[in-house]
């Protein structure tokens, strides 16, 4: 055969192959997943962000404006129960108080001296009245006996009043002595203090906020406050299993219960109303790591179906299908299941898929549509 002949042929062949490759269908790389069997909840999520709370926080501010003489705690420090925080200059008050605890000193000596003669004159009372049965003793010495008795009894009893008296005024001084120092309410732990020795503290006046003079937060207890929606939560009651994640720890989820539904809706401006709900972490050792004041999410279980069929809810169209992989001819083909429960990871297949298709998991792939021909990329 001529040499021309055969590289014509060569040449035409090659033309008509590369004409096949260029004109025919390429396929489309995609990435597939597999229905599978897993666990699926019906959930109901906030509405805004929630956040972390102290179970105890307490701003505090003293009753009585006043000089700082004292501070004696410092931002993060740990406290106790009544453990002074803070103490305003009060020597003057001081000397109220040491007056009034000497005149109740004086009063209870007062009452043990009444009270004595009260009891010696009765009984001088008593031994002339037995004198006098016999005509030893006149009858005015006896009467003056008995008014002389009768007055010390009152003079007792005056004694004891003026001594409750003086209790009651040492209570008084005692109590305006303690307006002078900020005590804790409870332990925990200090995040913030505005004040310093010498500086004079005003106390808020009705209807005005001003700065508290210790922010004290007790530690090893919190919980999650989040907003979820007015028609949502009529469906979650105490006790609930709830889902929590935070931005701060990404990848990470909380576990926790629901421990109190507002009995109450709020009304936002330009916003949906909102009940809150607080949410109790069970991990107490996960408190450790959590900041009061991180926001976080929070999914409540209102149903749950466990081992059954499911799919990410990513892959699912329109509520009810998805784009299935037909490994026979390397296509897409659009199929309809019937969901159960779902949530935003997962949708719960009741019918229509089996255990181990595969359907595409990302829609937003250009071009692949029903029909398409795929690639599966790993």
């Amino acid at each position: 055969m001529n040499i021309k002949v055969i590289t014509g042929f060569i040449l035409l062949l090659l033309a008509t192959l590369a004409w096949f490759y260029f004109s025919g269908e390429k396929s489309i790389p995609v990435r597939l997943i597999s229905v599978s069997t897993g666990q699926v909840d019906l959930t109901v999520s906030n509405t805004r962000s929630g956040t972390i709370k102290a179970c105890n926080r307490s701003r505090l501010s003293l009753p009585i404006g006043g000089q700082i003489a004292e501070l004696f705690v410092s931002e993060g420090d740990q406290v106790k129960k009544d453990q002074v925080l803070i103490r305003l200059w009060n020597k003057d008050q001081q000397a109220r108080f040491s007056e009034a605890q000497a005149r109740l000193e004086m009063a209870k000596l007062t009452v043990v001296e009444s009270c004595y003669l009260a009891d010696l004159n009765k009984r001088e009372h008593k031994r002339l009245v037995g004198l006098a049965k016999k005509d030893l003793v006149s009858a005015d010495r006896l009467d003056t006996a008995s008014t002389t008795a009768n007055i010390s009894v009152a003079s007792c009893s005056k004694a004891k009043a003026s001594k409750d008296s003086s209790a009651a005024t040492m209570q008084l001084q005692k109590a305006i002595l303690e307006k002078t120092e900020l005590t804790a309410p409870f332990a925990g732990v200090i995040a913030e203090i505005n004040g310093e020795v010498g500086e004079y503290i005003t106390p808020s006046p009705s209807g005005v906020a001003t700065p508290p003079a210790v922010d004290l937060i007790a530690d090893g207890c919190l919980y999650v406050q989040a907003p979820v929606d007015e028609v949502d939560a009529s469906k979650i009651q105490k006790g609930m299993r709830v889902h929590v994640t935070l931005d701060a720890f990404r990848g990470e989820q909380f576990e926790g219960t629901v421990s109190r539904i507002a009995p109450y809706v709020k009304e936002l401006e330009k916003q949906a109303r909102t009940v809150d709900i607080d949410v109790k972490l069970i991990d107490k050792e996960q408190h450790k790591k959590l900041l009061i004041g991180y926001s976080a999410d929070v999914d409540v279980v209102i149903q749950q179906q466990k081992n059954t069929l499911r799919l990410p809810t990513e892959t699912v169209i329109d509520g009810n299908k998805v784009l299935l992989y037909k490994p026979s001819n390397e296509q897409l083909v659009l199929k309809e299941f019937t969901p159960g429960l779902s949530n935003w990871r997962y949708t719960e297949i009741k019918a229509g898929l089996t255990d181990g298709d595969r359907v595409l998991l990302s829609l937003d792939v250009d071009g692949a549509v029903d029909g398409a021909r795929v690639s599966v990329a790993e």
